[in-house]
């Protein structure tokens, strides 16, 4: 088993786990959360509660693959999202490469997901505000699958901030541990089996 709930002091952190969305009632469930929707389903498989306020985020501590891992979600919004990384980066003294980022990819249809070692925000804004504020785009992701826009003239920014159909709940619900599955291997520096796995 990978996971097991515990707490830790502060600076014990070995990896953090990023999970992007928009913060309030009025975004959850919304494409656009999907990362946020993937890290509370791993802290529940953790047991932990992401709800300490810190970084200008809701966090909380576990231990994953044997390392102590901080679970994040930036209260920022997401194109702000790296204000909130780069702060517990600055803060943990971590590199990219031990920070997993959970995000929505509109480039992959609901219930697939692509894990990537490093490269280019893709246009997910969330991630391109990472890379702009910490100078580095080698942080690992799960991109997560919300699907194309329904035409070329769809406004981009109602689709992702829409929310997922009743099928498409299903496929991302079953997507789910997966995702976990995932997290665990890349955080005990296994990214290349993740790929192969669920790529």
């Amino acid at each position: 088993m990978f996971f097991k709930s515990k707490q830790f002091g502060n600076n014990n952190i070995e990896y953090i786990v990023v999970g992007l969305g928009n913060p309030g009632r009025q975004y959850e469930g919304t494409r656009h959360n999907a990362g946020f929707i993937a890290l509370e389903y791993l802290a529940e498989e953790l047991n932990v509660k992401v709800n300490r306020i810190k970084f200008k985020s809701a966090v909380g501590e576990a231990k994953v693959a044997g390392r102590r891992c901080l679970l994040m979600k930036p209260s920022t919004f997401m194109n702000l999202s790296g204000q909130a990384v780069t702060e517990a980066m600055r803060f943990y003294k971590l590199p990219p490469e031990k920070v997993l980022i959970l995000c929505d990819d509109i480039n992959l249809d609901v219930g697939s997901i692509r894990i990537r070692r490093k490269g280019s925000d893709g246009g997910q804004n969330g991630v391109k505000n990472i890379i702009y504020l910490s100078g580095s785009d080698e942080f690992p992701r799960i991109k997560i699958g919300i699907g194309k826009k329904p035409h070329p003239d769809y406004d981009l920014k109602d689709w992702v901030l829409s929310r997922f159909t009743d099928k498409e709940k299903t496929a991302l619900k079953e997507t789910l541990p997966k995702i976990t599955n995932a997290v665990g291997l890349i955080v005990n520096d296994d990214i290349d089996k993740a790929m192969n796995l669920y790529n």
